[in-house]
């Protein structure tokens, strides 16, 4: 009777990875990969203007895809889950911030602001 054929995993070094941060002081943000959460902040600071009207959050995703290499999508996973995590991140930093009062949620880059 045949062995059965017993396939090892390749050991391989963990990818670093980055403790992301929640505005809401009573969250925790999760840990992604750090060429991940890369991509996607460079991605978002590209689409955010820091003047202007904005841009909405329901049309984040959408941008940080386009602006993505299709090579850097396939692995990425989903990209609105990712874009939502970087984008909570960034705000805790005070990189992006939600303009008060305006619905839907719309960002700008830097601190608070009141429209």
């Amino acid at each position: 009777m045949p062995r059965p054929v017993v396939r090892r995993r390749v050991a391989t070094a963990p990818l670093p990875r980055i403790k992301t941060r929640n505005p809401a002081p009573d969250k925790q943000g999760p840990r992604i990969p750090r060429w991940k959460y890369d991509a996607v902040r460079r991605a978002i600071l590209r689409n955010i203007p820091a003047r202007g009207s904005g841009v909405a959050f329901s049309d984040l995703a959408r941008l940080v895809r386009d602006s993505l290499p299709r090579a850097t999508l396939v692995d990425l996973g989903s990209v609105s889950w990712q874009t939502t995590v970087v984008k909570l991140d960034l705000e805790a930093r005070g990189e992006v911030c939600r303009i008060a009062g305006v619905k839907p949620q719309t960002l700008l880059r830097g601190r608070k602001r009141r429209p």
